[in-house]
């Protein structure tokens, strides 16, 4: 099953829209390297924990 991060699910200052949706190891890396370059966190295995307990199935149509 794909999953799926959603920026909207978490409202910050910039009001980020971006959703990243694949495999979890795919849309963690990217949702960590987007966190870190977009949002000022520090890209560590904290924050990817972080993420991987966050994410949500993606919607099958």
């Amino acid at each position: 099953m794909r999953k799926v991060a959603d920026c909207r699910d978490y409202p910050s200052e910039s009001n980020c829209s971006l959703t990243i949706s694949g495999t979890e190891e795919e849309v963690v890396r990217a949702a960590a390297e987007h966190a870190a370059s977009v949002h000022g966190h520090t890209d560590s295995p904290e924050l990817r924990d972080e993420i991987k307990k966050m994410l949500k199935d993606e919607a099958t149509v």
